[in-house]
């Protein structure tokens, strides 16, 4: 995916991306989105680098900032929203290194991070991946 003139897709182009691989996700996990909200950054902020000791802003694709369902309560009250962070810099980097359907990338991104708000570590992931 290029786009006129064989520009990089935008942070628009990558959200576009975003919606639509939003609809590819099975309504019983995706009706646990409603209330996250989905941002698309050219890179993760400096403090949240630092914080878990990236080697640097290309190191980092996608990241879930919130509080996980399985640690929710009915009693819960959230200060903050739960947000899922994808971050177009890094993705179009690793798309140019692998050569993989970008699409593909961004849906891949987003299920992981879906899955991070769902209580899922990464080996459930990895696991879960294995099996398709």
């Amino acid at each position: 995916m290029t786009t006129a003139r064989g520009k990089p897709p935008s942070l628009a182009d990558i959200e576009a991306t975003v919606h639509r691989a939003l609809k590819t996700i099975p309504e019983p996990f995706r009706r646990h989105l409603r209330d996250v909200a989905i941002r698309v950054e050219d890179f993760v902020d400096e403090e949240t680098e630092r914080e878990m000791e990236l080697e640097g802003p290309f190191d980092l694709l996608g990241l879930y900032h919130g509080v996980s369902l399985q640690h929710k309560s009915t009693l819960y009250t959230h200060d903050d929203v739960d947000m899922i962070f994808l971050f177009r810099r890094p993705i179009l980097d690793y798309w140019c290194e692998t050569g993989e359907d970008l699409t593909h990338i961004v849906r891949h991104v987003l299920i992981h991070e879906v899955g991070h708000h769902l209580g899922f570590s990464d080996a459930d992931m990895e696991r879960i991946e294995e099996q398709e």
